[in-house]
């Protein structure tokens, strides 16, 4: 079975080739071709996947190309983690944003629209190319804003693209871990958008154990949600949301920190993985090891600032491991072998949430076999966050118009209608802004 990385020069492309370093049986992938725009960090990833596969029995071959076209002939699935103007284009994101006040972060706010608007077209037409190229071929899309693309994707390869995300499973199993159950025997209730969802209850062996968590505020406060969001407003939500709407409910506290913090998250992974490309590139020692420490720090730092401004201190070593590699490689077993399963994936909505027409994508949990990801019916959201989902969905949807049409005016109405961004005028400079310094949005006109 054949396996095609697009963005195969990532940092973290290791991640997924461990995950199927450790798959055995039947239908396993046994071919694996990365695809990078960038030769040199193909060639520096290729070589820590030699390392990890070295002492492996049968490992995944492994090729690597420039050639989108030879790297989508004859997949069986294509995982998608591309990065559409490097992260210095995400650094520029935060900068501009932050400039004018607002939330800058790469999925949120504006720095989520920016990033959007020059993702979707070659999203768009990496779409187009599956179809004709391998027509069969199953899309797990990566690439953020993980929902907006895996939507503007949908409506070229139907249901056959999936899009996944690591933070709802990392949420259940904190939830699960600090009740005392097992998170592979609990059904995680669990509803929104990428980025924008909550789990309302945690059910084991039929019981929902959700209020036994908030009943107690020393449990509450125990792990990673808790301590960011704190047990108070998590009690009157009478919920725990996704770790990123801590940019909604939190926002003035976010963006002072972040316009505080010595350098931004993108400028920071910019740094730090310039470092570890040019490190592997010159050293003949371990690739693997010098990839293990660089990813230690960037676990190790994630979301520093909102847990700085929280109180919350340092991540738990339980939340560093990561985890979207697992969420990846189970979606593919269950739909090469028809081992079903259950994941929270972003898909159609279908007739999941009412308040949304059935081409949404939306993040909840699906019935997975081998016809692809099916949405189960959820209690609808609370007003409260019907508002908030309903907003973004809104807001996602004139990106896509935005990119399709080239409008400029448009792509001002995406920023302008965004519950963080707070003028019309902040949003037509943020256009400016964001077009001065991105050639990959220059068909803005």
């Amino acid at each position: 079975m054949k396996l095609t990385i697009l963005g195969g020069g990532g940092f973290r492309v290791p991640l997924v080739y461990g995950a199927l370093l450790g798959d055995r049986g039947e239908g396993r992938v046994s071919e694996v071709v990365l695809h990078d725009l960038d030769a040199g960090r193909l060639s520096a990833v290729t070589r820590v996947l030699a390392e990890q596969a070295a002492r492996v029995a049968d490992a995944p071959t492994v090729t690597a190309t420039t050639d989108l076209d030879e790297a989508l002939r004859g997949a069986d699935f294509v995982f998608s983690a591309i990065r559409v103007g490097g992260l210095q284009g995400r650094a520029d994101d935060e900068r501009v944003a932050l400039a004018e006040g607002v939330l800058g972060q790469e999925t949120v706010g504006a720095g989520g629209i920016a990033y959007g608007l020059r993702t979707v077209p070659v999203a768009v037409e990496i779409a187009r190319r599956v179809a004709r190229l391998a027509p069969d071929a199953w899309v797990i899309n990566f690439t953020n804003p993980a929902g907006l693309v895996t939507e503007a994707m949908s409506r070229h390869l139907g249901d056959r693209v999936i899009g996944i995300c690591d933070s709802p499973v990392g949420l259940g199993r904190r939830i699960a871990r600090v009740l005392g159950a097992n998170p592979k025997e609990a059904w995680i209730d669990y509803v929104g958008l990428n980025h924008l969802g909550w789990v309302r209850g945690l059910h084991v062996a039929g019981r929902d154990e959700l209020p036994r968590l908030l009943a107690d505020p020393d449990l509450l406060g125990s792990f990673e949600e808790g301590k960011l969001f704190g047990t108070d407003w998590l009690r009157s939500l009478g919920a725990i949301p996704n770790e990123y709407l801590h940019y909604y409910y939190f926002n003035r506290e976010a963006v002072r920190a972040y316009q505080q913090a010595e350098r931004t998250r993108g400028a920071f992974l910019r740094d730090q993985q310039a470092g570890f490309y040019e490190q592997v590139g010159r050293s003949d020692g371990s690739a693997l090891e010098i990839w293990d420490r660089t990813r230690a720090e960037r676990e190790a730092t994630y979301m520093a600032e909102n847990r700085e401004t929280a109180g919350a201190g340092e991540r738990d070593a339980d939340d560093l491991s990561g985890g979207y590699e697992k969420v990846a490689l189970a979606l593919m077993r269950a739909i090469a072998r028809d081992e079903r399963t259950t994941l929270i994936l972003n898909v159609r909505n279908r007739t999941t949430l009412s308040v949304l027409d059935s081409e949404a994508v939306i993040e909840v949990p699906c019935l997975v076999d081998a016809n692809g990801a099916h949405p189960v019916a959820v209690d609808p959201l609370p007003d409260h966050a019907t508002g908030l989902v309903c907003a973004v969905k809104a807001v996602e949807r004139e990106v896509l118009a935005a990119a399709e049409s080239g409008s400029r005016a448009t792509a001002a109405k995406a920023f302008a209608l965004h519950p963080l961004v707070d003028s019309v005028n902040v949003a037509r400079r943020l256009v400016e802004g964001y077009t001065a310094v991105h050639p990959g949005l220059a068909y803005l006109r």
